[in-house]
């Protein structure tokens, strides 16, 4: 079964109500850091590219990717998140700030380092190598009860929460906790999971696995709708959650909740970069609910999203123009 398209006029009304409607991203925020260069031989001492360093770029990562999203739609949001006492984390609070995301809730804890992957690639964006600075045990402590802390002050607003879990620390289960409680005041909570923390997802209003995450948690096989309608069923058993999209990349989505389940085509689009397309998901998906659509419509928004940024290198933004001219 697939989804009925939305309206184009209705779609684009939501996306013009995206501006200052308030979010709160809490989760994994990262530099993305992208050594570019020319591969004209291999090492005589390896067998491995040489590179020649042509130029440099920093993007916004994880949960700092997703708010970022949410900013350049027009959103206002308030991003939670570990970072370390470093150089990394004052570029990410600086790029944070210029891009208009508060960052009020960004923790310090300096037994870490601010997460941060550096990917070496070709001048033709050809992956080489990367390198992962990280420290991916989970916060405690004070440092869990500073985000906790941070969750009731900034969150007590917000028309939607947000978790985006990269498994790099920031997510446990008292902070998914804290998140529940305030959902209980109105606020619907959207997670962009992880399966180690399945468990903890219990009371989420909407949770967006990939397809290999949905194949995973459900330990089925996801080859055509039917199986994606039978994996979403068991998925929001296993996760207690009000509804699942499950994102497939070339083939769409599936959505599943209470009242309605079924297909959204992919856009056709030229693909690039799939790197940071979940964000982009995730971010749209907030703001679509924010504004007053259904999961349906909230759905069909986002992959249509989704379908502009896996055309853009890297983790990208969108803006509002550029989403309502899909419809």
């Amino acid at each position: 079964m697939t989804l009925p398209p939305i309206d184009a006029r209705r779609a684009r009304d939501l996306i013009a109500r995206f501006p200052g409607l308030p979010v709160l991203v809490a989760g994994d925020v990262m530099i993305d850091r992208f050594i570019v260069g020319r591969v004209t031989r291999i090492s005589p001492e390896a067998p491995v590219p040489v590179v020649h360093f042509q130029t440099e770029h920093v993007r916004l990562g994880g949960a700092a990717n997703v708010a970022h999203n949410i900013a350049a739609l027009g959103g206002a949001v308030s991003l939670i998140g570990v970072v370390g006492s470093d150089a990394a984390g004052a570029r990410l609070r600086e790029q944070l700030a210029a891009t208009g995301v508060t960052v009020d809730g960004l923790v310090e804890d300096r037994s870490r380092p601010t997460t941060e992957k550096v990917r070496i690639v070709t001048e033709r964006n050809q992956q080489v190598a990367r390198v992962d600075y990280e420290r991916d045990a989970d916060v405690d402590g004070e440092i869990e009860r500073q985000i906790v802390a941070r969750i009731g002050r900034l969150g007590a607003g917000a028309k939607v929460l947000l978790v985006s879990d990269y498994l790099k620390g920031a997510v446990t289960r008292p902070i998914i906790e804290a998140l529940v409680e305030l959902k209980a005041a109105g606020a619907p909570l959207i997670v962009d999971p992880k399966i180690p923390h399945l468990a903890c997802y219990a009371g989420a209003t909407l949770v967006t696995p990939n397809h290999h995450e949905a194949e995973t948690a459900t330990h089925r096989r996801i080859r055509t709708d039917d199986e994606a309608r039978e994996a979403a069923r068991d998925f929001r058993a296993r996760a207690a959650c009000d509804a699942v999209l499950i994102t497939r990349g070339e083939h769409g989505m599936w959505l599943s909740d209470a009242t309605v389940e079924g297909a959204i085509p992919a856009v056709a689009r030229e693909v690039s970069d799939v790197t940071g397309a979940g964000d982009t998901v995730v971010a749209t998906l907030a703001l679509a609910i924010a504004a007053g659509a259904t999961m349906a419509e909230a759905a069909v928004i986002a992959n249509h999203a989704a379908g502009i940024v896996v055309g853009k290198f890297g983790p990208a933004t969108l803006t509002r123009q550029e989403l309502a001219d899909t419809f």
